[in-house]
């Protein structure tokens, strides 16, 4: 279901000659290698950025530490930072970023339990973002994310550019 989401968000995007570029944390790289596949993908991905480790989002997306330590690698502040500091890196009309919690180990609480998934984009200078909790394994939670990732930018966009 994801692959059909990335599909129709890649399509709707070359209709509006949009372009995108990715900062993901959790995700890896997935959610843009998935829109590497789409037939569209040279119309409308420009790159993307893998910054797993906390230590990259602060070196190479000049996220401050401040931010990283007072709400955590994985939260929606550092997730719309991500977003928003991606276009100086990869000039794009929306920037993606993503964080959360795939597998045990990182900040997870009981307010933020594994599976918790934060999606922001900066969509032409206006940023936007989603909070989901999933079930299942570290690649259930992570095809979760890349079809709520895509059903925001479908949504977004349809909105913004109809």
């Amino acid at each position: 279901m994801a692959e059909k989401k990335i599909l129709q968000c890649s399509k709707l995007m070359a209709e509006r000659q949009l372009t995108i570029a990715f900062a993901e944390s959790a995700t890896a790289g997935w959610l843009c290698s998935e829109f590497a596949l789409a037939p569209e993908s040279g119309q409308v991905l420009r790159g993307g950025i893998t910054c797993y480790d906390a230590s990259l989002k602060e070196t190479l997306l000049k996220v401050p530490h401040e931010l990283i330590e007072k709400f955590t690698p994985e939260s929606q502040e550092v997730t719309d930072e991500l977003a928003r500091r991606l276009g100086a890196l990869i000039p794009s009309d929306i920037q993606v970023g993503v964080t959360g919690l795939t597998t045990p180990g990182g900040s997870e609480t009981d307010e933020k339990p594994v599976g918790t998934m934060f999606v922001s984009a900066v969509i032409k200078g206006r940023l936007v973002g989603i909070r989901k909790v999933f079930n299942g394994s570290c690649e259930e939670v992570i095809h979760q994310t890349i079809e709520a990732a895509a059903d925001m930018l479908i949504h977004e966009i349809s909105g913004e550019y109809a």
